[in-house]
């Protein structure tokens, strides 16, 4: 994918006021840490998470991309009424039908010459919208699109400290449920448009490269669990392999297809698992890794909204900088993998 009059014209996050440290979930599970003799202050030793944001119970995922949609908006030259293609990307939904998108579209007040729908792609939905979008614009059908993601972790959480509490699980037992354990909530929006749109300098999205290893389609599962929450279990250790190799065939695609180097790049910003995860992924890439930036310490794994919000976060902190080179690197289960090239 090569692109050459796309931008991302406006970026914004919002997050919950609640926080939840590793500490404190840890004091929740003291029956079963006593019980398997579990020493305290794993969780955060092995992820690196010292704590993650939830929304209100009973918040929907649509309130979430919503608050994000009106913040980008807010921040965005461009008019609502310009919006042509909308998009929510988040693994979390409202319900099965219609499309959370639908419900996001009316809260944020986008107007109904919008096409709308959803994309789900576990953790790379965001960034696979990023290149429908980008892929119409270029094309000349539209001109301006919005795309916005809100998770809740806190269902998936808080049944899995249920799960953990309730069942006579063993210490073997328990390991498809640790993952679980660091996801967080939050919400990211952008307005991505054609070039033409933007006076003055331009954050340019130059294109990219996208590869599945879908025979690794079973190591990570989610799916509902009663009315209102998650289940999800995954084969941590498998995942991260499989992860790291398809990223490895990614990245060598990556570079070859344009060109492009370790050097050729000012900054990375990779999907927000956690600090053994980002270390082998740096290692085997070859990559620097004082040019990552990183949020899961304090945001956890946020799924489809970790890699746009840490670029997000990254701008404000000024860590990325006008004419900055981005290099995108997204992964999600299924396995897929999808990298992105990004001119500030």
């Amino acid at each position: 994918m090569k692109f050459e009059n796309v931008c991302i014209e406006s970026l914004a996050v919002a997050l919950p006021d609640e926080s939840w440290s590793s500490a404190q979930i840890e004091e929740r599970l003291r029956p079963l840490y006593e019980r398997l003799k579990l020493p305290a202050g794993r969780l955060e030793l092995m992820t690196g998470i010292r704590e993650r944001r939830m929304w209100p119970a009973g918040m929907r995922p649509s309130d979430a991309s919503a608050a994000a949609g009106k913040a980008v908006l807010a921040k965005s030259k461009l008019k609502a009424e310009q919006v042509e293609l909308f998009i929510h990307a988040a693994v979390s939904r409202d319900m099965l039908e219609p499309a959370t998108a639908s419900f996001t579209h009316r809260k944020i007040g986008l107007p109904a010459t919008a096409q709308i729908f959803d994309v789900s792609n576990a953790c790379l939905g965001f960034l696979n919208s990023l290149t429908v979008a980008a892929g119409l614009i270029e094309s000349g059908q539209i001109r301006c699109a919005l795309v916005v993601a809100g998770e809740n972790g806190r269902p998936l959480v808080e049944q899995t400290l249920t799960t953990l509490l309730e069942q006579p699980l063993t210490r073997n037992e328990i390991k498809p449920y640790f993952a679980n354990l660091t996801i967080g909530s939050g919400a990211v929006a952008a307005v991505v448009c054609h070039r033409s749109l933007i006076k003055g300098h331009a954050h340019r999205l130059l294109g990219g490269v996208a590869r599945a290893a879908t025979q690794h389609s079973e190591l990570c599962q989610g799916d509902t669990h009663g009315a209102e929450a998650l289940a999800m279990q995954t084969d941590s250790e498998q995942l991260l392999v499989a992860g790291v190799a398809l990223a490895q065939e990614t990245w060598r695609e990556f570079a070859s297809a344009a060109g492009w180097s370790a050097d050729s790049f000012d900054r990375f910003i990779c999907h927000q698992v956690g600090s053994t995860h980002r270390r082998k992924l740096y290692e085997t890439l070859g990559l620097d890794l004082t040019k990552d930036f990183s949020t899961f310490e304090t945001l956890g794994n946020t799924g489809s909204v970790a890699l746009p919000a840490t670029l997000s976060a990254a701008v404000d902190a000024g860590a990325v900088k006008e004419g900055s080179r981005v290099g995108l690197l997204g992964i999600g289960s299924g396995l897929n993998c999808l990298m992105l090239a990004l001119e500030w």
